[in-house]
């Protein structure tokens, strides 16, 4: 069996990368963009650092400034029309999974107008074309949106979230840039920085986990649990080895598939408009212990790559616990909440959020093959503690 790998065909990396912006626009050629993000990173002038360059260059611009967290359907129909009615030919998503999850539903539809109900979307849809180019500008270091095949829609009708799988929408260029990450508060940090974990962790446990994959993710959960602390203290260092260990881990998990961390994480944003890094922070552990007796000996790795000693003088039973246990300290030590309950999960839906989980796409990836009434559990755990 062949193992499909797909990645940007240019990213940069590195304090400045963002000037690169230009020289791309240039050599491809490009005439109008339409700069997708959300309001916040406008009004704190995040969005600036970009335009200037564009402003100083004289390439033309459009700015859709109404993505929200948890993107909906309509924040990409909206998209969709702007995009028309500007004459734009490109995309700058800038920002972190939101406007870069929009960006690509707008891209794919521009190109792929049959899709333009969004939620037909849904999965592995079979488009046709490939997306509108797009610049992908990460403002956080968690989601990995500006090197994945992957985006996540709201279905605020329906109530749920879902998952779509497309080699057609990845960014051509990402700009990967500690400085545009530099105003994240600590708590946006410390939440899209376990978000990062967690795609590391399921992407080496997933089914579809291979060794040039593994090679990655293993580098990915080094870098994150050795500098999240720091990143979080906003220290330059920790910015940087942060936004390169969530970019290598994106490079593996778009082309391996996550688990059930995430199938359970997306209907907690879809009922409740929970952050997505923190669902899966807090979900992370109680998965971990779910899934440990399916992992052979992965979990020896990942407690190696996180900083734990004597892991081979462990028994199976104490590095898998190691590991569970190094999770738990670095999500206690970066202030994640450490119940379902304290983030306003309300336990009457729980069964409700357990059968959002099972259609999940995601966790048919999980490396213990879940039902209904198990994830349930995990649900429960997860709520008590």
């Amino acid at each position: 069996m062949a193992n499909r790998f797909i990645l940007n065909e240019t990213s940069y990396h590195g304090a400045g990368a963002i000037k690169e912006i230009v020289t791309e626009v240039k050599n491809r050629g490009f005439k109008k963009a339409l700069v997708v993000t959300d309001a916040d990173l406008v009004k704190f002038n995040v969005v600036k650092k970009v335009t200037d360059l564009l402003d100083g260059a004289d390439l033309a611009y459009e700015v859709y400034d109404k993505v929200e967290a948890n993107p909906t359907v309509k924040m990409v129909q909206d998209g969709v029309a702007m995009f028309k009615e500007t004459g734009a030919d490109y995309l700058i998503a800038i920002g972190g999974g939101s406007p870069q999850d929009t960006a690509k539903g707008i891209g794919i539809i521009i190109n792929n107008p049959e899709y333009a109900d969004v939620v037909s979307l849904e999965g592995t849809a079979p488009t046709k074309n490939k997306s509108v180019p797009m610049i992908a500008v990460a403002t956080t270091a968690g989601t990995a949106a500006e090197v994945t095949i992957n985006y996540v829609i709201t279905d605020t009708e329906k109530k749920r979230k879902f998952v779509c799988v497309d080699p057609h929408d990845i960014p051509v260029v990402a700009i990967v840039d500690p400085d545009m990450m530099s105003s994240m508060p600590k708590g946006l940090t410390a939440a899209t920085g376990m978000d990062a974990l967690t795609h590391a962790i399921e992407g080496y446990t997933t089914l579809g986990a291979w060794e040039l994959a593994d090679t990655l993710n293993l580098k990915a959960i080094e870098l994150i649990s050795r500098s999240l602390r720091s990143a979080v203290e906003n220290d330059a260092k920790g910015r940087e080895d942060m936004a390169l260990g969530q970019y290598v881990t994106g490079m593996a998990f778009s082309n391996v598939g996550l688990g059930v961390v995430h199938g359970m994480a997306h209907p907690l944003g879809a009922f409740y408009g929970t952050a997505h890094g923190i669902a899966n922070a807090v979900l992370l552990p109680y998965v971990m212990e779910y899934n440990k007796d399916y992992t052979g000996e992965k979990f020896r790795e990942i407690a190696r790559a996180m900083g734990v000693e004597g892991v081979d003088n462990m028994t199976q039973e104490e590095y898998r616990a190691a590991a569970i246990a190094a999770v738990e300290q670095l999500s206690k030590d970066v202030g994640i909440p450490h119940t379902l309950k304290e983030i306003d999960v309300k336990e009457e839906d729980l069964e409700a959020l357990a059968e959002a989980a099972m259609a999940d796409v995601c966790t048919g990836g999980n490396p213990r093959a879940c039902n209904y009434e198990e994830v349930l559990e995990v649900y429960k755990k997860a709520y008590n503690g």
